[in-house]
């Protein structure tokens, strides 16, 4: 059995990630060139919401943590992190994170998210239920702007396309 496509929402212009929310059951897509997160619900493919990100240039980068009905949105035009609260549909606040933010990667365990960008910089938040907080910021490589973690052991994965002339994964383990 193969993927088949079965509609095509027109989002308008350059489109970011996307996430499935497993609360709402909805779909959200980064639409850059408007500035908004989409909301969809995959069930009529209907779009229910275009939420307005004040504060956003590039929004690409996408993670939701549904148990605390939080989005963050990583802007790679202005090199900034949004938290935008999903029950107001509000952006609470904005981060500076390294340059071209790309992909997010969050530890369950851990409650930390991380922000990987193109610039070669990773960024991390501490996130509780009430607060976010960026707990640190550092070099992993060139274009390191891919990340993956392992719940179970917290190890964090950062594949590298060259370090002296070869691809690496680059792993690491919190203290």
């Amino acid at each position: 059995q193969s993927n088949r496509r079965t509609n095509t929402i027109q989002l308008g212009g350059t489109v970011g990630n996307t996430y499935y929310d497993a609360v709402s059951r909805h779909v959200f897509v980064n639409a850059q060139s408007q500035r908004q997160l989409v909301e969809i619900d995959p069930a009529n493919d209907a779009i229910v919401a275009r939420i307005d990100l004040p504060g956003a240039k590039g929004n690409h980068g996408l993670y939701i943590v549904p148990q605390l009905h939080l989005a963050f949105i990583a802007c790679e035009d202005n090199a900034k992190l949004l938290e935008l609260d999903l029950l107001t549909r509000q952006v609470i606040h904005s981060f500076d994170v390294g340059e071209d933010p790309d992909v997010l990667a969050f530890d369950p365990g851990r409650s930390t998210l991380y922000v990987a960008g193109e610039a070669g910089i990773v960024s991390m938040f501490a996130v509780e239920s009430s607060t976010v907080s960026k707990t640190g910021e550092g070099s992993i490589g060139s274009n390191a702007h891919v990340v993956g973690v392992d719940p179970s052991t917290h190890h964090v994965f950062f594949p590298l396309k060259n370090v002296d002339g070869r691809p690496v994964l680059r792993v690491m383990a919190p203290r």
